[in-house]
């Protein structure tokens, strides 16, 4: 596995957006994305997010190479839309965990989604050299599966009934995509 200093971390550019390594100037856009309903509905952590909260994650996490984020920007309009990552970044056994969200409403359903899962999931296989990336989706949401699947992404396993959000039981979906499967 290929370990780089968020320095060294390479714009990633498809056809209609690229992906830049995230900045400390990106916090207001990612305190608003977090805190819309229609982003965190699809979180399993749902406190309010604050600031402090997004520049701890950058000091503890990104800066230390824990997490590799990017930010998705639209090509056409050039405005940050969202974003995606690798977290628990495993340098022993090559493996991360992927995680996406786009905050801007305008910029959903859009395939922004499913274009973001192919590339990034390509620099982790290919560049960054991971063995596994694996993935948690919630029950219920199946535009986000079906860009996984798109992207590679086979599901592992169901753990119904996993966690209890706003008062109701929530299947949890495992997936993962494996260096050598295909998209």
């Amino acid at each position: 596995m290929l370990i780089l200093k968020p320095s060294e971390l390479p714009v990633i550019n498809g056809e209609k957006l690229s992906l830049r390594p995230i900045t400390d100037a990106d916090t207001p856009d990612i305190v608003r994305w977090r805190n819309d309903p229609e982003v965190w509905r699809y979180f399993l952590f749902r406190e309010p997010f604050t600031p402090e909260m997004h520049r701890a994650w950058l000091k503890n996490k990104v800066e230390t190479g824990k997490v590799i984020q990017y930010i998705i920007v639209e090509r056409e309009s050039g405005k940050s839309v969202g974003s995606v990552y690798f977290r628990d970044v495993d340098e022993k056994n090559e493996s991360a965990e992927y995680g996406i969200f786009i905050g801007e409403t305008w910029a959903r359903r859009r395939g922004l989604g499913t274009e973001t899962a192919k590339l990034f999931t390509a620099f982790g296989l290919d560049v960054l050299r991971l063995h596994r990336i694996s993935l948690k989706v919630l029950g219920g949401n199946e535009v986000a599966r079906r860009s996984y699947e798109k992207a590679g992404f086979q599901t592992e396993g169901v753990f119904r009934d996993f966690v209890k959000l706003d008062g109701v039981y929530t299947d949890v979906i495992f997936m993962a995509r494996l260096a050598g499967e295909g998209a």
